[in-house]
C-alpha cells in the first residue's frame, strides 16, 4: 500500500522573522513525496541531494501521533499486523535552500502522505488539515531547518493562494485564492553576492516590517511585497536592484522571497520578456524559472 502527496512551494509577501507574523504565497513548483509500507525501518529516496532528516522526523511523528510503535527493527511491536516501516520517496521541481518554501513543501507532502497511509491501514481518524500543519513545522522545527515555524510559508503550501499569518500563535488570519498570475522567479549566482543571515539585524527592520504586515493585512498584498523585499534584501546583503529593476521594467510586484536567495517578480504577458531581458543581461546572470500562482495547495495525488 502506498500514498503520494503533492505539496507547492510558496513565495514570500512578508518575512516573519523580524516580527513573528507573515505572509506568503503558493507558487506551482512543488514536490512529490510517496509513501509506503515496508518490512521494517525508514528509508529514504530523495529525488535531490538533500538531507534526509525531516523526511524521517516527519514520518516517526505520524507514527507517534497515531500511537502506533514505530519499530527500526524487523520484530513487529504492538501487534500491528502488516506495517513496522515506511519508505519514502520524492520527486520534485522545486529547488531547496533557495527561499522558495521546499521545508514546509516536503514536510507537508510527506507528512500528509504518511498520515493517510497509516490512518487507512489502521482505520484510524485522519488528521485534519492543522494538525497535519502543526505536526510539519513541528518536525521542521526539530530538524532545525526553520527559525520562526514558518507558519506563513507551511499554510501558504498546504492551502494554496495567499495567507497572513500570526506565526507566534499559528493563526490564520486570512486565507484566500490569489489571482492568477505568472510568475518569474530568478536565482542569482550567489557566488558573486554576500548574505548575512543575522536573525538580530533582520530584527532591526521590525517597525518598518510592521508597516508591510499592515498592508498585507488590509489585502495590499504587492505593496506589502515590494517593501518587505527592499527591506530584506539590505538586511540579509542581497541586491535590491533585482527586485527595482523587475518594476521598472513592468512587474507588478517583485522581491525577495525568505531570506533568498530567490527573487520573485509577478508579472503579465506585456512585462514577462522585458523583466527576462534585463535580468539575463547581469553580468554574473542566474538561473530564470517561469511558473504561476498555485491556488491548488496541498493534496493526496495517489
Amino acid at each position: 500500500m502506498k500514498k503520494i502527496a503533492r505539496s507547492p512551494g510558496s513565495a514570500t509577501i512578508v518575512n516573519a522573522i523580524a516580527t513573528g507574523s507573515g505572509s506568503a504565497f503558493g507558487i506551482n513548483l512543488d514536490i512529490l513525496a510517496e509513501v509506503k509500507i515496508i518490512d521494517s525501518g525508514i528509508k529514504s529516496s530523495p529525488d535531490l541531494d538533500i538531507d534526509t532528516t525531516l523526511m524521517e522526523i516527519c514520518a516517526r511523528n505520524v507514527f507517534n501521533h497515531y500511537g502506533i510503535s514505530f519499530n527500526e527493527e524487523s520484530e513487529n511491536l504492538n501487534g500491528n499486523e502488516g506495517i513496522i516501516g515506511v519508505e519514502i520517496s520524492t520527486k520534485s521541481n522545486l529547488p531547496p535552500a533557495s527561499g522558495l518554501s521546499s521545508s514546509s513543501a516536503l514536510s507537508n507532502a510527506v507528512t500528509l502522505a504518511t498520515s493517510e497511509l497509516i490512518s487507512n491501514e489502521f482505520d484510524k481518524k485522519p488528521m485534519n488539515d492543522l494538525e497535519i500543519i502543526n505536526l510539519a513545522i513541528d518536525s521542521s522545527l526539530e530538524a532545525g531547518v526553520t527559525i520562526t515555524g514558518a507558519f506563513d510559508d507551511a499554510t501558504a503550501s498546504y492551502f494554496g493562494g495567499v495567507t497572513v499569518t500570526d506565526n507566534i500563535n499559528r493563526k490564520i488570519l486570512i486565507k484566500e485564492k490569489m489571482d492568477n498570475h505568472k510568475l518569474l522567479i530568478y536565482m542569482p549566482n550567489i557566488d558573486s553576492m554576500t548574505a548575512n543571515s543575522d536573525v538580530d539585524r533582520m530584527k532591526l527592520l521590525a517597525p518598518l516590517v510592521e508597516i508591510a504586515f499592515e498592508k498585507a493585512s488590509q489585502k495590499e498584498y504587492y505593496t506589502a511585497l515590494n517593501l518587505n523585499g527592499i527591506l530584506y534584501s539590505n538586511a540579509l546583503g542581497f541586491d535590491t536592484k533585482i527586485a527595482i529593476d523587475a518594476l521598472s521594467a513592468g512587474a507588478i510586484a517583485s522581491g525577495l522571497s525568505g531570506t533568498g536567495s530567490s527573487y520573485v517578480a509577478i508579472v503579465d504577458d506585456k512585462s514577462k520578456d522585458d523583466i527576462k531581458d534585463i535580468w539575463n543581461s547581469y553580468a554574473d546572470s542566474g538561473i530564470i524559472i517561469e511558473t504561476e500562482v498555485d491556488n491548488l495547495g496541498t493534496s493526496i495525488i495517489k
